[in-house]
């Protein structure tokens, strides 16, 4: 039986889960991108619809991408700080886009939660909860919350289906990494729904002075080591940006390999990125966190975080995890040369500026 099968007969285990719960609070990751801010409106309306049950949207971090803030603007989306909330005081707790014992949410370990709908690959704590659906071979958690919705005969509002349009195609990269045939149906499914127009105003979200200063930091820090691109950002603000850069120099045409990483939060946040088939950024992500933090991923995407817990010596155990991050990357994907080429030289010199 496929999973589309199954959603159908889960329609009634998530509503039993949910019948007679007054609220549920909805947990994501700590920087929750499109994908998990989708999915989070996504349940919430089913918990609406099949269980009367109130929700309460949280994350731990920030919502720092331009695209993601408008996205939240767009949908008139009240978040909340986990740090605000009591989870004790709601009925339910639900994980979205994220699971137990991950690293990248803030629901402490010994809280486990009611509910998980994730596409990560399945963590062993995810099986305590009484309601679970992980499909680690989809290309986005808001294909499945679209197929929950489809079996339920719920038809979403137009800025539901914009985010979970937005959510999907983010996440798949337009279809261009772990995407399914099922993200394909739910994406043509989703296109008569939501609104174009907005869709693009949110892709086109406009940024500070300060995002291209960071694109300038993690450029000028760019390291070339064979066919692989490596930047540390140091202490980032907006912990969105390690991501993003690491998209941009995956771009770079001798590249098969990007990571970027940096400091946010009392933690080293890493970002991997490959167009390669043999080996997946989720099995890379893991070796370089092994016994010193959490990550995993897909087959060309991967996040990783380790906790810097070395207060007498601050500045000398980030220098050293972060030469291990690098390291440990390099052996990972077999690059034995370890001589670095600087990606660009910067401030290029006026005589060789381009000119329009």
């Amino acid at each position: 039986m496929s999973d589309r099968d199954n959603t159908s007969q889960r329609i009634g285990r998530l509503r039993q889960a949910l019948t007679g719960r007054a609220n549920m609070l909805i947990v994501m990751q700590d920087n929750p991108d499109p994908d998990g801010i989708a999915s989070a409106v996504a349940l919430r309306r089913l918990a609406h619809d099949l269980g009367g049950t109130r929700c309460t949207l949280a994350h731990g971090g920030t919502v720092g991408r331009a695209e993601n803030r408008e996205l939240v603007h767009y949908l008139d989306l009240p978040l909340h700080e986990f740090g605000e909330v009591e989870p004790d005081r709601f009925a339910l707790v639900a994980l979205v886009d994220t699971q137990p014992g991950a690293g990248n949410n803030p629901l402490p370990a010994g809280r486990l939660p009611d509910i998980v709908v994730d596409h990560h690959p399945a963590r062993r704590a995810s099986r305590s909860a009484r309601f679970t659906d992980i499909r680690s071979g989809y290309g986005a958690t808001s294909t499945i919350l679209w197929e929950y919705l489809l079996a339920a005969e719920i038809t979403p509002d137009r800025p539901l289906a914009t985010a979970l349009l937005y959510g999907i195609r983010s996440d798949t990269q337009d279809f261009d990494r772990d995407a399914t045939q099922a993200d394909v149906r739910a994406v043509t499914a989703l296109y008569p729904l939501a609104n174009l127009r907005m869709l693009g105003q949110i892709q086109r979200g406009r940024v500070p002075a300060t995002y291209y200063q960071m694109l300038t930091n993690g450029l000028a820090r760019a390291r070339v080591y064979g066919r692989c691109v490596v930047s540390g950002l140091g202490d980032v603000a907006n912990p969105d940006m390690i991501a993003e850069i690491s998209d941009l120099l995956l771009r770079f045409e001798g590249a098969d390999w990007s990571l970027c990483y940096g400091v946010h939060g009392g933690k080293a946040l890493l970002s991997l990125r490959t167009q390669e088939t043999r080996l997946a950024a989720g099995e890379v992500a893991r070796k370089i966190v092994r016994r010193i933090g959490t990550g995993g991923g897909h087959q060309a995407m991967a996040a990783g975080q380790i906790p810097l817990r070395d207060p007498a010596g601050v500045q000398t155990h980030r220098r050293r995890i972060e030469g291990l991050i690098v390291q440990r990357f390099l052996d990972a994907v077999g690059i034995r040369r370890r001589k670095a080429r600087k990606l660009v030289r910067l401030p290029i010199p006026a005589a060789e500026a381009p000119h329009a």
